[in-house]
């Protein structure tokens, strides 16, 4: 008897975690993107209107947060990958409540940065928003 057949019947559902893991991966990696991407449209918003203060802020803090954090995602979520799909192989796996804290955590910052960032930045006297 092989290997691969010792493995198949030790997990019937091999494949499908297989794939399963692997969806997984990749809805990290459209997350990844999406962080990267709302780090550079929040950098590059200052560039459409002018300059009220004559510093450049602190928008590009938060776009290059959003940035690193997307990085840092990928690199996570592949690491993550490579130890679940082993941990499948070998018939070990057990679900990790860490990396859903990490990420959770991860995201309120960055969210709570998002809404301190877009209530205290100044507005635009020439803009068409008019404050209450």
């Amino acid at each position: 008897m092989s290997n691969t057949e010792i493995k198949g019947r030790l997990n019937p559902s091999r494949v499908r975690d297989h794939l399963a893991n692997e969806r997984t991966y990749l809805a990290w990696m459209r997350t990844a993107i999406a962080l990267m991407g709302f780090g550079v449209v929040i950098v590059r918003l200052r560039a459409f209107r002018p300059p009220i203060l004559p510093h450049p802020g602190n928008g590009w803090k938060l776009g290059l947060l959003f940035s690193l954090v997307g990085l840092a995602t990928v690199l996570l979520s592949t690491q993550h990958y490579f130890a679940v799909r082993r941990d499948i192989d070998e018939d070990t796996y057990e679900p990790a409540d860490r990396w859903v804290i990490l990420f959770s955590l991860a995201i309120t910052i960055l969210g709570a940065g998002v809404i301190y960032f877009v209530f205290t930045a100044p507005l635009n006297p020439l803009s068409p928003v008019v404050p209450e």
